[in-house]
């Protein structure tokens, strides 16, 4: 009766140690499927790109990165076109005749400043489209679809497109 009793509690953990590795073996195999990183699409910069800052361009960047601007932005190639690309080629203001066609979009006005270099970064009191500064906002530059926004008491409206609009 004793050795019954023995092989009996030994039957029980062997089966529960035998249950515990296959489902341990199952979870660590489920979890080791392979992973396919989705691959990085290059950014094509448009001509213009290399042509240097204008002035004006130059007093949008300052504007919006101040004493940070040679750090941030001049000492970084990859950044200045970045930015060349965001003010020459994918940032559009339009004035729309008809606003009420247009599909309903944020305002401007919902945007959030990008003032983490310059704290007293304030919004026109007027827009003026041939001034605005995209810089100034905290758009989504790396959102993969265009993006569109009317601009507060105005038929203007501001598209930004993605990054990869010229494939």
């Amino acid at each position: 009766m004793q050795i019954l009793k023995i092989n009996l509690n030994l039957m029980r953990t062997l089966l529960f140690n035998l249950i515990f590795c296959l489902v341990f073996h199952g979870i660590s195999h489920s979890q080791n499927k392979s992973y396919k990183a989705p691959i990085a699409k290059s950014i094509i910069f448009n001509d213009n790109t290399s042509i240097a800052f204008t002035s004006k361009e130059l007093n949008m960047l300052n504007e919006v990165y101040g004493s940070k601007l040679k750090s941030q932005i001049l000492e970084r190639p990859t950044r200045v076109l970045v930015i060349k690309e965001i003010l020459r080629n994918r940032v559009i203001v339009k004035e729309v005749s008809d606003p009420k066609k247009q599909k309903p979009c944020p305002m401007l006005s919902e945007i959030p400043l990008f003032n983490i270099y310059v704290s007293n970064l304030e919004r026109e009191a007027v827009f003026e489209p041939e001034n605005f500064n995209p810089l100034k906002y905290n758009f989504e530059f790396h959102n993969p679809s265009i993006q569109r926004f009317k601009v507060d008491n105005s038929n203007y409206f501001i598209t930004i497109m993605p990054q990869h609009y010229n494939k």
